[in-house]
């Protein structure tokens, strides 16, 4: 399943440095882990179970700088099924 745009408008935000921030997207449960630019690296998206933990997939982040600080390349992978 890749990410849409969305899901996408949501990820391309800056938040606060190296948290995990969890929210709700339609249907879908969200946390993603920010580095520590507040860019989100790693999602978890699905539902959450009795106990806060999120079923579903599992996507990071892949960010390529320049030598001038400006992105060269800025994708999503899927990692698989994933239990946050």
């Amino acid at each position: 399943m890749e990410l849409g745009a969305e899901i996408l408008k949501i990820l391309n935000k800056t938040y606060d440095p190296n948290s995990m921030v969890e929210t709700k997207f339609k249907r879908y449960d969200l946390a993603f882990k920010t580095d520590e630019a507040g860019r989100p690296i790693l999602l978890f998206m699905g539902q959450k179970d009795a106990e806060g933990k999120i079923k579903g997939e599992r996507y990071a982040r892949r960010l390529k700088f320049g030598e001038n600080g400006e992105v060269i390349k800025d994708h999503w992978d899927n990692k698989g099924k994933a239990t946050q």
